[in-house]
């Protein structure tokens, strides 16, 4: 984590209203329901400072998150996910999408192999090609024509997919350090990811 408190604090429970969890595309039916335990995460109560922003956010999101209009396989989107998180230094990002990434089928040893050399024997010869994709796209925001063309078994949808999936998470990673957004309680953060 970059910072250990947030520069913008996430809206608590109290200071939310009924629009704003609409937003989120929570439909409660009063403030009774629980809200968030585990659904409104920490980014998204510190974005619900800008409303419309989130909105557009979420939009984007959703899209690159989506396994249907996504050409990326869950899990190539998460290990490039993870990559750029980690790349990026975002201790947030990086906890929350190893969690994902489980979910999406990556081992420990994926998760833990993600920040270090991408061409160990533990990545498929594409596997390992967008891991340096995703490289290039944080360092230089070009992907070189040799990475162009090892990508071609993914095809241009794919090509835009990884594009469009590095840049979003890079954006999300400039979020979250610089707005200061804290993991949520029983969420740790990697200790190298730690300031």
């Amino acid at each position: 984590m970059r910072l250990s408190t947030p520069r913008i604090p996430p809206l608590a429970d109290d200071q939310l209203d009924r629009a704003q969890l609409a937003d989120l595309g929570l439909n409660l039916k009063s403030r009774d329901d629980k809200i968030g335990r585990g659904l409104l995460l920490n980014i998204f109560r510190t974005l619900l400072h800008a409303p419309d922003a989130l909105r557009a956010f979420l939009a984007y999101g959703n899209y690159i998150m989506s396994s249907q209009k996504n050409s990326l396989s869950p899990r190539l989107r998460e290990l490039v996910i993870l990559r750029t998180g980690w790349l990026c230094k975002s201790g947030y990002e990086f906890s929350q999408h190893s969690r994902i990434g489980r979910d999406c089928g990556l081992s420990d040893e994926d998760i833990e192999s993600v920040k270090g050399d991408p061409n160990a024997d533990i990545w498929s010869p594409l596997e390992s090609t967008m891991l340096k994709a995703t490289d290039e796209l944080v360092f230089s925001h070009h992907l070189s024509d040799q990475t162009w063309n090892a990508l071609s078994e993914i095809g241009d949808k794919g090509r835009i997919d990884l594009v469009m999936t590095v840049g979003q998470y890079t954006q999300v990673s400039m979020m979250l350090n610089s707005f200061g957004v804290q993991l949520e309680d029983g969420h740790k953060v990697d200790p190298e990811l730690v300031a």
